[in-house]
């Protein structure tokens, strides 16, 4: 697989970019811009039964989201951003596809436990446009609701569809879905992909099975 390298300035300039911008948008739930260049076929294993990992596979065979971290206005329940997306719309668009939409879960979670999840953005009241694309709360969302996993470093307590959040550096967190063999689809930038052999690449915050 052929893996795109981003010079770190660039790549932290992206991150740190997140959620600047604030648009409106109307745009489709799962929004499809299949090229034959940005396409990876990941074969799926059929013997794998699993909702969450054939979802991850379909998208990341059928679609290649541009890295976007920003703020969105968007409907509520079942918005989505426009047809790009940070780590965490990977996340919400493969759950989706399992009935599960987190934007509405983690809203009235946070709105009848708002002390519960962090704050490290100064708000003072719910977000249903925004808190379910902050890693930070999806992990505490995931936790609340015994998803949680124990972190170890063998690859076998790891299965495909477990959800897994990182720190890449100091204060810095991404998500994403283990497929086989350490393998792992999320958009770090530029695009969404499957990324071989991830799974160990940094320090592994968070371990969730749905």
């Amino acid at each position: 697989m052929k893996k795109i390298a981003l010079p770190a300035f660039v790549l932290m300039a992206i991150m740190f970019s997140a959620f600047a911008a604030c648009k409106n948008s109307n745009s489709k739930i799962f929004p499809e811009n299949i090229t034959e260049e940005n396409t990876i076929q990941y074969p799926i294993n059929n013997n794998i039964n699993n909702g969450i990992y054939k979802a991850a596979v379909e998208f990341a065979n059928s679609v290649s989201w541009t890295y976007d971290p920003a703020y969105y206005k968007i409907p509520y329940p079942n918005g989505d951003v426009p047809s790009g997306g940070a780590c965490t719309d990977v996340i919400i668009r493969v759950l989706r596809k399992n009935n599960i939409d987190l934007q509405q879960l983690i809203h009235e979670d946070i709105s009848s436990n708002f002390d519960a999840y962090p704050n490290k953005w100064g708000l003072s009241s719910p977000d249903a446009n925004i808190d379910h694309r902050r890693v930070p709360n999806i992990m505490k969302y995931f936790e609340r609701n015994g998803f949680s996993k124990s972190i170890t470093k063998n690859a076998i307590d790891y299965q495909p569809s477990d959800i897994i959040t990182w720190e890449l550096s100091p204060g810095i967190t991404h998500i994403g879905i283990v497929l086989e063999n350490e393998d792992v689809f999320h958009n770090m930038g530029p695009s969404s992909r499957i990324e071989g052999g991830f799974l160990f690449s940094h320090k592994i915050l968070g371990h969730y099975r749905i």
